[in-house]
């Protein structure tokens, strides 16, 4: 991240950059349960969350994580833009930029959205998600989690389970986990799988049991409705039946097997309310790592260049 202004995706990230963002994430997390004020290091700068999908999770925290470090944040939705009048996006952004604004954090429904905007600003562009391309803090945030109760990631077996083909979450784990040295599965309905996916250094497995043993990590997808409706599956019932995440598919998994999922979780269908509710599952965790991960990315791309 040293040699860019801005994160719009974790391919273009080497490992070393990648490892060192967990590692001083980790730190700050340690720093901020042993304070419960830190340090207002971007006092009097302004950020533009541009949300042009729905969010909860990232939205949140991105804003938790301004106001943790003295900034303020605005935000403002396709709805609320000048979009809707007809403005076009580079108009949109050019016209905060004049303002003053300090940084773009975006989720935009169209896949290269944010690089494209990254290209005419002189600000940084963070990337909240961009249609199915990537959302680099979300893979970030769960090489974190990892990392934090597994240590080194090299040799360890992640398996990526669910709707890999439209998931911007699976492109920026399997960059991620890539260059960590981990080895990295997916598995879903071959309609949901991309066809050149082993292109990115990653195996394909049709039956999660017949590898489940040898995990260390499932990260489970959101599996979308829109999916159903358009004949990716045949039903909700089949998905469930064959690639939910239920406790009689890990009876042969490790003890210290974890899980993960990005969220909004639909309960009863990519995963059962008795996993989820385990003591193996760690989605509150990426949660709160997601606040200490999203202040790390803002000291890197402002406060480090000030």
């Amino acid at each position: 991240m040293k040699s860019s202004k801005d994160l719009v995706g974790l391919r273009f990230l080497s490992s070393r950059e990648i490892s060192d963002l967990v590692k001083e994430t980790l730190s700050l997390k340690k720093s901020l349960a042993q304070s419960s004020k830190p340090k207002p290091s971007l006092s009097w700068r302004t950020f533009v969350t541009l949300f042009f999908e729905p969010s909860t999770r990232t939205r949140v925290s991105f804003e938790i994580a301004i106001k943790l470090m003295g900034a303020s944040a605005v935000l403002i939705t396709k709805e609320s833009s000048s979009v809707q009048k007809g403005e076009t996006l580079l108009d949109t952004v050019l016209n905060l930029q004049a303002m003053g604004v300090d940084g773009v954090i975006m989720r935009h429904p169209d896949g290269g959205s944010p690089a494209f905007i990254a290209k005419h600003l002189k600000i940084p562009v963070i990337n909240a998600g961009d249609g199915f391309h990537e959302h680099p803090t979300q893979g970030l945030l769960d090489l974190v989690t990892m990392t934090e109760k597994l240590g080194s990631l090299k040799n360890k077996n992640v398996l990526i389970l669910g709707d890999i083909a439209h998931s911007r979450v699976a492109r920026s784990n399997i960059w991620a986990l890539t260059k960590s040295g981990a080895n990295v599965f997916v598995s879903g309905p071959l309609t949901l799988i991309p066809a050149d996916i082993q292109k990115m250094g990653v195996t394909y497995v049709g039956d999660l049991r017949t590898i489940v043993s040898k995990l260390d990590v499932i990260n489970v997808l959101r599996i979308q409705s829109e999916r159903q409706q358009a004949g990716f599956f045949p039903s909700i019932r089949e998905y469930r039946h064959f690639f939910g995440l239920t406790r009689d598919k890990l009876q042969d998994a490790k003890p210290e097997l974890l899980i993960l999922h990005p969220g909004p979780i639909n309960r009863g269908i990519e995963i059962d309310s008795e996993v989820v509710d385990g003591p193996q599952t760690l989605i509150l965790d990426q949660v709160q790592n997601g606040i200490a991960l999203r202040m790390t990315v803002l000291k890197h791309l402002i406060e480090d260049k000030t």
